[in-house]
């Protein structure tokens, strides 16, 4: 009997065909209530989506046979895939499969907004000919600041060199090799960049420190007349503060392509001739969804047949053999990897070592792990077993995978030393939850929250309730501790799950409020 693929939103008609190609029964479900998407996918072996189907725990249950998920496109948000992991099922993408037209778009929005081109357009539909009224502004010998340098931004900046135009990026993750080879100047800062641009374009995921990234006092830094650019996520750029300015002239135009809640029929920038609003198509072009059509086929298939998945993003497609060892561990060099990301940015230099039981287990899984924690900011959603290495490489790293037989009292332990820094990790409980055992020769024993604070410093009375002020003042509570010494350096490690915003100015309090040797702020 032929393997059911099921197909829940519109993909290719080249992608159907090669699965059909190859004997499976490929059945479209389009538009389907969730009754009846429950009973098709009872028998189906893999499953075929795009952003719009939710694939939830309760449909995972639904899917006994289920072996392999694959999402047409870039991002898995709509996919759970640790319910997936639970399940053993493969989880993999099209992760560039329609870069090229995110690029392509970008540049199409910086030219119309440049160039008045959708203005001059509705005036003429309109029976006008008012040249007078579009002035613009060339590309040519203008700044433009990129914020986020990955595979999008990397290539705005390729064309925009074309251009002639001077290319300035931030983005703490990318290597100066790297922008070296883009003609980049590399900027540390957000606040360094703002003054000096004549052009803004955005290249980031939506996380928790990019949401609202650019208000009020941003807006104010940038240079009178600029021109910003958003084909990344909506919630970047703060809309009321940049409808204000755009009435005010301080920003000359805006173009977006995304929007925080979308469809988007109304916002403070519609009534703006100046913002341009495109309905999220930066990657709407035929040659995006045939490669995401045909991609995505290939690797279900691959997936179908029990070949490794080449943009697997869970580590199901490998031998149940390899995973049965170190499958738990993989979460716990997750959490490390965004732990040292947290610390150091990217670091150069990366030893990941198995400890104790899991020494002699196959380290790649573990590996793929560290790099994608280390690489979570970027988004990349297709750290896999066969790229990792080279997603790696690409950032500047330098990967190495060592063993040991002791684990430091514990039967197994992950321990990763990047730059000067080194975090360990063991299992913990009958959920497997990742916890801390060390932090730079320090002893600890926690779990890490989202959120924490680590002091270093020289041991003496009172040096916890100092901080314990600071931070009740602020509002941020503790919400679980651990302490470590070296009692040979007469020195304390406190490692603080905290709950709320821990501010520059709270971090300059603790600062000035006694002496340390080193204070962490964590964000996982």
């Amino acid at each position: 009997m032929a393997a059911k693929v099921l197909v829940t939103e519109k993909i290719a008609d080249e992608g159907l065909e090669i699965l059909k190609g190859r004997g499976y029964d490929v059945v479209e479900l389009l538009d389907a209530e969730p009754e009846a998407l429950h009973a098709a996918i009872a028998d189906a072996d893999a499953l075929i989506v795009r952003s719009a189907t939710r694939v939830t725990p309760e449909l995972l249950d639904a899917a006994p046979a289920l072996k392999i998920i694959g999402r047409a496109g870039v991002t898995v948000d709509n996919i759970d895939v640790e319910a997936a992991n639970e399940r053993g099922i493969i989880v993999c993408n099209a992760p560039t499969s329609n870069i090229i037209s995110a690029a392509e778009h970008t540049m199409a929005l910086l030219l119309a907004a440049a160039r008045n081109v959708c203005q001059a357009n509705a005036s003429v539909h309109a029976g006008s000919w008012a040249r007078h009224r579009f002035m613009g502004t060339e590309l040519f010998d203008k700044t433009l600041a990129i914020f986020g340098l990955g595979r999008i931004g990397s290539l705005v900046a390729e064309r925009a060199r074309a251009f002639g135009m001077d290319v300035i990026a931030h983005d703490p993750y990318c290597s100066p090799e790297r922008a070296a080879q883009l003609d980049v100047t590399l900027m540390d800062s957000v606040e360094e960049i703002l003054p000096l641009a004549d052009f803004i374009t955005v290249h980031l995921p939506l996380t928790q420190d990019t949401y609202g990234l650019f208000g009020a006092e941003e807006y104010a830094a940038m240079k009178n007349g600029v021109i910003l650019v958003n084909p990344a996520r909506g919630g970047i750029f703060q809309v009321e503060p940049l409808a204000d300015f755009l009435a005010a002239g301080k920003i000359g135009a805006v173009a977006i392509d995304v929007f925080e809640e979308e469809p988007c029929t109304d916002s403070p920038l519609h009534e703006f001739e100046n913002a341009i609003l495109t309905p999220h198509i930066s990657a709407v072009t035929r040659e995006a969804q045939v490669r995401a059509g045909t991609e995505i086929a290939e690797y279900v298939w691959a997936g179908l047949e029990g070949s490794i998945v080449p943009t697997a993003i869970n580590p199901s497609g490998i031998p149940p053999e390899v995973m049965d060892a170190v499958r738990p561990y993989i979460p716990a060099a997750k959490v490390a990897g965004r732990m040292i990301s947290s610390l150091l940015g990217i670091p150069k230099q990366v030893e990941v070592c198995l400890e104790g039981a899991i020494a002699d287990a196959d380290s790649a899984p573990i590996v793929a792990g560290v790099v994608d924690g280390i690489l979570k900011y970027k988004d990349i959603g297709a750290i896999s077993l066969e790229n990792a290495r080279t997603m790696a490489g690409r950032h500047g790293m330098d990967v190495r995978a060592t063993s040991e037989r002791e684990a430091q009292g514990y039967e197994s332990a992950i321990r990763l030393r990047a730059d000067g820094m080194e975090v360990a990790f063991t299992l913990y409980g009958l959920d497997q939850a990742p916890r801390l055992i060390a932090f730079n020769g320090y002893h600890v024993d926690i779990q890490p929250a989202a959120s924490a604070l680590v002091f270093e410093y020289v041991d003496s009375p009172g040096r916890i309730g100092t901080i314990g002020t600071i931070l009740g003042q602020a509002g941020i509570n503790i919400t679980t501790m651990q302490i470590g010494t070296k009692p040979e350096e007469q020195c304390a490690l406190v490692y603080m799950n905290v709950e709320g915003k821990v501010t520059p100015e709270v971090m300059a309090q603790l600062e000035s409020a006694m002496e340390y040797r080193n204070i962490w702020k964590l964000s996982l």
